[in-house]
């Protein structure tokens, strides 16, 4: 199949979007998992669970405290068309944690001009290596679709380019693995999602 037919084809099929998790279904799975002393995806482990309880605690930080910056609000209320933003995404990832809040505020201020769906990575390995980043299933992994048709029109992710060249910097490093993490969320940190709010807004400029 050519790239030019694939990029004209449904990402996925209605009745599997539909079977999606709206954000508030994705929190509430998250929750029930934590509270049976498990995360998402078929791998568990101590430390897994660790940072899933810390995910959970990122994200309810910044669904609090995230503020649009006016110049992303400004393009959503120019949006024409409708959109599905489809994101793969897991409990455990602490990229995700920190970003798909983030996704989801940009929705919500979109006047439905956006419908957010998320899907757990490792149940749907298929549509995640369409999406790999050298080679890796990283997440989170932004899919916008058109609505009507859900064909591809731009991705996204896993990572706002500074944190992804922390990251790979980091890797090279072979720090252990407390230490990059320690190093990563501390730029999170310290950025307040303004790396992500602008490369989104960017992403939203190529819709228009």
């Amino acid at each position: 199949m050519s790239d030019n037919t694939t990029a004209s084809a449904a990402v996925l099929a209605p009745e599997r979007l539909a079977q999606a998790y709206t954000y508030e279904s994705y929190r509430q799975l998250i929750d029930d998992l934590l509270a049976q002393g498990l995360t998402t995806g078929p791998n568990q482990s101590a430390d897994l669970l660790k940072y899933a309880r810390l995910n959970e605690q990122r994200m309810s930080r910044i669904d609090k405290t995230v503020v649009l910056v006016p110049e992303l609000q400004a393009e959503l209320d120019r949006l024409q068309g409708r959109y599905v933003w489809l994101v793969l995404t897991e409990g455990w990832c602490g990229d995700a944690a920190q970003i798909v809040p983030v996704f989801e505020a940009v929705v919500r201020a979109s006047h439905d001009k956006l419908k957010s769906a998320y899907l757990l990575r490792d149940d749907n390995l298929d549509l995640m290596d369409r999406y790999l980043t050298n080679g890796g299933r990283s997440i989170p992994k932004l899919v916008v679709l058109q609505a009507d048709t859900l064909t591809e029109v731009a991705t996204w992710g896993p990572r706002p380019a500074p944190a992804q060249e922390m990251f790979l910097r980091l890797k090279a490093q072979q720090l252990p693995f407390e230490e990059f993490a320690t190093q990563l969320h501390s730029w999170y940190a310290k950025d307040r999602t303004q790396s992500t709010q602008q490369e989104l807004l960017a992403l939203l400029q190529q819709l228009a």
